[in-house]
């Protein structure tokens, strides 16, 4: 079943949808889903390329954007004010921060600027644009929607710098959800597990390590976030696996975890990254 068969319908109060990084996978299941029964509301997206999803009558407003950059963020906070002050349909305003990547490897593999960049699209960007939209997300009401990963319940060595980032994004969204909590803004924080989209090979891996157990899709981890904004939860763990996963995470010893996901990345490593030429 899509996500797009199953959202709930309270949702449709949203008339104006910010998404960054739906050109593909979960950001582009986002705009399909929503789409689906908010025949009134509009889109922006925030990414390099534009969605390749239509939706008719201009619903869908693409805007080039690096949001790996502080200048690249800033540029796109004003665009979306723009657009929100002239075209941005009546309504809640529903902004989803989607975007972002992971490196994966021994740090600062595979470079200090690749990485850098890492840190400023997973943590900087959804700070950055949330604070400059929450204004107007006060006054017309609506709800944030944050994306971060089971990654974040624990460390990863070969991919610490990615899991910290999403620790950050996974803490930094509930605090926020707690401040707000007595206004009509909502936040929801949303931790996928491994998840077939284009992240796993820009991070690196000749094949995305996705199990038939663990793996879930777009519209499976989308279906989770809605019916989750939908009920006001401020967090979601989407799969049962992911949910067990994380439980144990965080309830057992760190330096066991750590050295559990140590050589399970190891593991993977060996086994999904390209290999290397020669030798």
């Amino acid at each position: 079943m899509s996500a797009a068969q199953s959202v709930p319908h309270s949702l449709a109060r949203f008339g104006a949808v910010v998404v960054t990084g739906a050109s593909s996978g979960i950001g582009e299941e986002f705009v399909t889903a929503i789409a689906s029964i908010t025949p009134k509301a509009q889109f922006f997206n925030l990414s390099r390329t534009p969605p390749s999803a239509t939706l008719g009558a201009g619903r869908l407003t693409h805007c080039p954007a690096d949001l790996s950059t502080a200048a690249g963020q800033d540029a796109a906070a004003a665009a979306v004010e723009k657009w929100l002050d002239a075209a941005g349909g009546a309504g809640e305003i529903l902004l989803i921060n989607n975007s972002g990547f992971g490196t994966y490897g021994p740090f600062p593999e595979p470079g200090l600027n690749r990485t850098l960049a890492m840190v400023d699209l997973n943590m900087r960007a959804p700070v950055n644009l949330t604070a400059r939209l929450l204004p107007r997300l006060r006054a017309r009401g609506g709800a944030v929607i944050n994306i971060a990963s089971t990654a974040s319940f624990q460390p990863m060595p070969l991919f610490c710098v990615y899991e910290a980032t999403k620790s950050f994004v996974l803490n930094w969204s509930l605090g926020l959800w707690r401040e707000l909590l007595d206004t009509n803004v909502h936040i929801l924080c949303v931790c996928p597990g491994p998840t077939s989209t284009k992240f796993f090979r820009a991070a690196g891996f000749a094949e995305p390590p996705v199990s038939i157990i663990s793996g879930q899709t777009s519209p499976q981890v989308v279906n989770a976030a809605l019916r989750a904004l939908a009920k006001r939860r401020p967090l979601v763990i989407s799969g049962w696996t992911n949910k067990l996963g994380a439980f144990l995470s965080s309830h057992l010893p760190r330096v066991w975890v750590t050295r559990l996901s140590y050589t399970i990345m190891q593991k993977m490593r060996m086994d999904a990254l390209p290999r290397q030429k020669g030798g």
